[in-house]
């Protein structure tokens, strides 16, 4: 267990480069079909028919958004690391690597397996994240001060919120594939409702047991 800035900086910077790189091959799956559009009226229709593409490319944008957003408050926090914490994001990162892919799917064939598949996706990374999560808080071996028993079951149970609708939204997709992309509404909701929420002490100790980023002498 380390408590080494430069290590740590070079896994938040790698961290944002693949969230950010997710983000944009989701906008550069958005294509076209082959064909001529010299016509308005042609282009108009075809641009028209994207928008199953346009949908999951919006949902995927917001999911990434918030597993960044909570990736970024979570490692704020966090002053310490392992190799456990290095193979855990790891993982979190293949996750948001590979979900272009079920997004492009999900675009394509709105079906039940395509729905369903790419619920999967979502859950797993959401449980890494919770998993990661619940590592670096426990006994507050890679925090700056251990959290209260409370705050830390608030933390876990907001961010297990998003991978429980999608996991929930799986079976649902066999019965109505539409039902189930109506759920991850669901999502949105908690994103709303969540900053109402007091946030758990421990983030602002982290915040002030470490040093900003932009204020560090290089090395």
């Amino acid at each position: 267990m380390k408590e080494d800035h430069t290590g740590l900086e070079r896994l938040i910077f790698f961290s944002d480069a693949v969230f950010a790189i997710a983000i944009t091959l989701l906008a550069l799956e958005i294509r076209l079909p082959a064909g001529e559009y010299a016509d308005n009226t042609l282009l108009l229709a075809a641009l028209l028919q994207l928008w199953p593409r346009y949908l999951s490319y919006s949902v995927s944008f917001l999911v990434i958004g918030s597993f960044w957003l909570g990736h970024h408050r979570m490692f704020r926090s966090i002053v310490r690391y392992d190799r456990r914490l290095l193979g855990l994001n790891l993982l979190l990162l293949l996750c948001i690597a590979f979900v272009p892919f079920p997004t492009t799917v999900l675009g394509e064939s709105g079906n039940a397996v395509a729905t369903a598949f790419y619920a999967a996706t979502m859950s797993m990374m959401g449980l890494i994240s919770t998993l990661i999560l619940w590592y670096a808080s426990a006994g507050g071996r890679l925090l700056a001060a251990p959290l209260a028993p409370r705050e830390r079951r608030l933390a876990l149970l907001r961010s297990l919120t998003t991978p429980a609708v999608f996991l929930i939204s799986i079976p649902l997709a066999f019965l109505s594939s539409d039902l189930a992309r109506y759920s991850w509404i669901l999502i949105a909701l908690v994103l709303v409702v969540s900053p109402r929420i007091a946030l758990p002490h421990w983030l602002l100790r982290g915040r002030a047991a470490r040093t900003p980023l932009r204020t560090r002498t290089p090395r």
